[in-house]
Parts: C-alpha cells; structure tokens; sequence
C-alpha cells in the first residue's frame, strides 16, 4: 500500500514538472511565484523592395460605417418599402471620443440631409464618394504601391485616387477625390487629402462637410492581412474642433478576388433626371 502511495505521488510531481513549463510557454505564470512577463506576439509586416510595408492587395471595410459613422441602432432603411432587405443594421459607430463635434447650426444642416437623404444622397446619384467614405464603403478597393505613387482603384463608380509620394503640391483644383500627398513616418503611411468638393458625405445619415475640409490618414499593417485605417477630419466651418474615426480594413483572401465594375449611373438615371426607380432602356 505504501509503496502505490509513493509512485502516485512520484507520477504526480513528474506530470507538474512537465505542464508548468508549457505553461510558462503560453505567457503565463503560476500564482504566487515570480517569473518572466507574459509576450505578445509581433507580426512582421511583408516589405517591398524599398523596405517600406507592403499595402499591395485587395481590401474592404466591413459594411457598417457607410451606413452611419456614428453609433446607431437598427432602424428603417432609405427605402422602408423593401423591408428588411434595406434595413440599418445597428452599428458601435468609428468615431473616436465621442459625437461628432457639429456647430449648432450644422446639426439642422445634418438633420436636412437625414430627411432628404434617399434622394440627396451622393451615393444614391452615383457621385463619386470623396475621402474618407470611399476607404469603408461595402465595396473592394485595391492599392497599387510604387515608391512614387500609390494608386487606389475603387470597385463602386470606378473611382481613382493617386497619392503623390514625391513631387507633391497643393489642389490644384476641386474634386470628387481632392488632392491626395503622402509620406511615411516610420511604416505608417500618411496621406494629407484637400480640395475635396463639398457635395459629398460622410455616410448615409446626413453626415457632412464644407469645401475646406481636410483629411489626414494614416495606414498602418497590423497583420498580414488587416490594415488599420484611420483618418483625422479637420473643417473649422462645420466642427467645433478635429476629430477621428478609425475602422480596420480587411483583405479579401478569396481566390476569385478582384476588383470588378459596377458602372452605377444607369441605375441613378431615373433619380437625377426623371421617376425614381425607373429603369434604365440600354
């Protein structure tokens, strides 16, 4: 009997010795006795030939922020009539500390756009989206990296953007997509957007700017995989101050992946010039 008590004990402290290693491996340490910190894992972002991170692929923000970047719950869509189909889905918003910082007299200009929005939305007239909307819209964007440019080629209205990464200069001119110059500050790429028109939104809630808007984006890798996005919006005649809104952006992994046309004016025809909803002859 002493002797079965004696090897399960010994059996006991060899199977100890053997899992508080592997535990230590994991990043834990048992209570009350020392050890080292718990790791957290770094991913090692893929690198060009230059040595900058590599932002070339296909990418696409989960639907969500097109919607309303602000926080919202699940509410009638634009066109009530189809049902769930069009419904809002509720969404935790990607706009950092807080409501959007609107001067009063901007909120009714907001709340204008809500009412009016079926109609006066861009999206609904297939206006180009601006910056930032076209990086979160419900559709794939690809870059395309070189150490002068770097071009984005959205799916929806075939939309360009070129960031100018050398020979860079002020908007010449207003635009759909504004005047895009970049830089990297360490593996972030920075790009500072200006001379965007004034037509376009934020979203499909009403969320707007003035023609003096400014966009300061910074991209980062955070995994192969998922690039962290986030944009500073500054427009002294609409807020009361800078704010942020960040959103992660996905790569599409699927085989078939690429970027496609979806060439929307003729379904906007009926909207901009005639019935809405009326169907395109072509």
């Amino acid at each position: 009997m002493k002797h079965r008590i004696r090897s399960f004990i010994l059996v006991t402290l060899g199977l100890t010795l053997l899992v508080l290693p592997l535990s230590g491996q994991r990043g834990t340490t048992p209570a009350g006795r020392g050890g080292a910190q718990p790791t957290t894992p770094t991913t090692v972002a893929p690198r060009n030939a230059d040595g900058r991170p590599d932002l070339n692929g296909i990418w696409q923000a989960l639907d969500g922020p097109n919607w309303n970047i602000e926080p919202h719950a699940a509410d009638f869509g634009t066109v009530p009539q189809l049902g769930a189909i069009n419904a809002v889905p509720p969404g935790t918003g990607i706009v950092e500390n807080g409501p959007i910082p609107y001067k009063s007299d901007a909120l009714a200009k907001r709340a204008e756009n809500y009412r009016n929005r079926t109609s006066q939305d861009p999206e609904a007239r297939c206006y180009l989206p601006g910056v930032p909307r076209a990086m979160y819209l419900p559709q794939p964007f690809q870059i395309v990296q070189s150490t002068e440019f770097i071009m984005m080629v959205f799916q929806y209205a075939g939309a360009v953007r070129s960031v100018y990464m050398s020979d860079q200069k002020p908007a010449p001119a207003t635009s759909w997509m504004g005047w895009s110059n970049g830089h990297w500050e360490g593996n972030t790429l920075v790009i500072e957007t200006t001379g965007l028109d004034e037509r376009t939104w934020f979203d499909r809630a009403g969320n707007f700017h003035s023609g003096d808007l400014k966009v300061i984006e910074r991209i980062s890798v955070r995994s192969a995989d998922i690039l962290n996005y986030e944009a500073a919006i500054e427009d002294p005649n609409v807020f009361t101050r800078a704010w942020k809104i960040s959103v992660p952006l996905y790569r599409r992994v699927d085989k078939s992946a690429q970027i496609l046309d979806f060439k929307c004016a003729q379904f906007a025809e009926g909207l901009l010039y005639g019935e809405p909803g009326k169907q395109s002859t072509k």
